[in-house]
């Protein structure tokens, strides 16, 4: 294939309301730090709730309230934190994405390596609802001395 096909590819997946692909733009635009490109993924009323027990922990609102509270505080906080997406489970608006978030704490030095389940709903292309599933203990472990 030539480049075209890859370049219509590409420009494909970048406008791409499908919901996968709207999903994958979040962690593509996480991964890069790209903070911008990660508010695009999501709706003006979006709620995006971290875990109960996660040091985050709570619901935040707005594109700038989530990139703010959680991907700002995390980048504080830790070095590198990723979170790898390997699998994905659509359904209609619904993606429920296995993943494992990777980092190391910056106070503590220990690294982490613990399995996450994310379910997204995605509206009109943007993600309107986000609700974290990890094991709160592990990041913890990380975070103690």
């Amino acid at each position: 294939m030539g480049l075209t096909g890859m370049t219509d590819r590409t420009a494909a997946f970048d406008t791409s309301a499908a919901p996968a692909d709207v999903v994958r733009r979040q962690y593509l635009a996480s991964a890069a730090g790209d903070l911008e490109a990660l508010r695009a993924t999501l709706a003006p009323d979006v709620e995006w709730t971290e875990m109960a027990g996660f040091p985050l922990a709570g619901t935040y609102r707005t594109p700038e309230g989530v990139t703010s509270n959680v991907m700002e505080k995390l980048a504080a906080e830790w070095d590198g934190w990723t979170a790898h997406d390997d699998t994905y489970v659509v359904e209609g608006e619904n993606v429920v994405v296995l993943a494992r978030y990777s980092a190391t704490n910056k106070a503590t030095g220990k690294p982490l390596d613990v399995r996450v389940a994310h379910h997204f709903t995605v509206r009109g292309g943007k993600i309107v609802r986000f609700e974290q599933f990890v094991d709160t203990a592990k990041v913890r472990d990380a975070m103690r001395s």
